[in-house]
């Protein structure tokens, strides 16, 4: 699949939320690369079939065709639950959220982070425009790409905009290439069935294990990091929306593995939990999603556990003082500036949640001021998580601690 030109940033100023919309951006930037290589007898033919035509053909498919089968872990070993790998008893892991537009921005993120070298690389949702397999592609997989993969791997959710083509790019095209690294001692059974071509280690064999749903958990013996599948249910079809409007639930096949696999309501395991999502369990700037605040709420059972919860979907880096959401006690952030333009208009409702909101202002496109992109950069060591939340200039713009007390159970946030 060849390359496509890089987009500008200005493409993403106002862009709207509709599959409409977005389908039409993604097939105009098609008919754009089109123009480039074609003469001009062939622009007009070449305008009608891909940007009108080809437009109407991807839109009606994705919002009258199938969705892709929802996609969960089987049975046994292969169970999406990853352990992860310390070194110097430290394990650093970049966190980036609606990241993938192919901008000369994104691609800047993209370099920031991998010169810091993660052990792990977690995008939080949204390919921009609507996850067509060409985007998928140019963001993440193209030797141009600029997605920085960390040493022992990356690994993904859906946000609203892959939905947009069903799902089915991100589903087929990206899960296969996200995954985790795993290294095993010579005497491990399961060696015998590696590729053990990828030695490291000192020359122990390993292997990837793929991602293969729109969930996981990566853990140590002091937290879990818990990546939850908003996306899938973010999107219905037309009319059906208007009656009953998306509310991003947990599917049962990701309940049943937070229960069964996760065990939430043990009471003996009191690890810290920090909660990625693409969508929003509250927000002080557009309409949020709580139900899977209370879906989660349910699972941990008695035992009133507070979380740290990691989301994108808006376009801004803002931190959010500790309060209950359906019961549930969460330290909110909000890290959707990773590669569309960083909003920085006031909030709406609800200032006085707010511990920090970053507002700086970079440049204007369009007249319209944009912010900052950037990403969070966090750190286990033992019981302690410190994030920095960093920009394209690599500047730590906030910087924060939690312990985890493995008496207790309880986190709290270090002054």
């Amino acid at each position: 699949m060849p390359d496509t030109p890089k987009r500008d940033l200005k493409e993403y100023v106002n862009v709207g939320h509709s599959e409409l919309e977005n389908h039409l951006r993604t097939q105009t930037a098609q008919f754009q690369n089109v123009l480039e290589e074609a003469d001009a007898s062939r622009k007009l033919t070449d305008f009608l079939w891909l940007n009108i035509f080809g437009f109407a053909f991807h839109y009606l498919k994705s919002r009258f065709g199938p969705r892709h089968p929802y996609q969960f872990y089987p049975a046994g070993d292969d169970n999406g639950v990853f352990k992860m790998k310390v070194e110097n008893e430290t394990t650093r892991i970049a966190l980036l959220s609606d990241w993938a537009s192919d901008t000369p921005e994104s691609d800047r993120i993209g370099a920031v982070v991998a010169s810091h070298k993660p052990d792990y690389s977690i995008h939080l949702g949204d390919i921009y425009f609507v996850g067509a397999p060409s985007e998928v592609h140019d963001n993440f997989i193209s030797p141009k790409a600029s997605w920085p993969r960390g040493k022992w791997g990356s690994l993904a959710l859906s946000g609203n905009h892959e939905m947009y083509s069903n799902g089915a790019a991100f589903f087929k095209t990206l899960l296969p290439t996200m995954g985790v690294r795993e290294v095993h001692k010579p005497s491990d059974s399961s060696v015998d069935s590696l590729s053990t071509d990828n030695l490291k280690d000192g020359g122990s064999p390993s292997t990837i294990r793929e991602q293969k749903a729109g969930f996981f958990c990566l853990e140590n013996d002091y937290w879990r990091v818990i990546g939850l599948d908003t996306g899938y249910t973010s999107v219905e079809r037309p009319f059906i929306e208007i009656l009953s409007p998306p509310d991003c639930h947990l599917r049962k096949e990701q309940v049943r593995w937070l229960k069964n696999q996760l065990h939430l309501d043990n009471p003996d395991d009191r690890r810290g939990i920090v909660i990625l999502s693409h969508h929003p369990p509250f927000s002080s700037f557009r309409k949020s999603f709580p139900r899977p605040a209370r879906q989660l709420r349910q699972l941990f059972g008695s035992f009133k556990r507070p979380v740290v919860w990691i989301w994108g979907h808006e376009h801004r880096l803002v931190g959010y003082k500790k309060r209950e959401v359906a019961g549930l006690p969460v330290y909110g952030r909000c890290i959707g500036h990773g590669g569309m333009p960083a909003e920085i208009n006031a909030p709406k409702y609800d200032t006085e949640s707010i511990l920090f909101y970053d507002q700086r202002r970079r440049k204007n496109l369009r007249r319209i001021g944009v912010g900052y992109n950037g990403f969070a950069w966090l750190k286990f060591d033992k019981e302690t998580l410190s994030i920095e939340y960093r920009d394209i200039e690599d500047k730590v713009v906030v910087s924060e601690n939690w312990h985890i007390d493995m008496e207790s159970g309880m986190l709290n946030k270090m002054e």
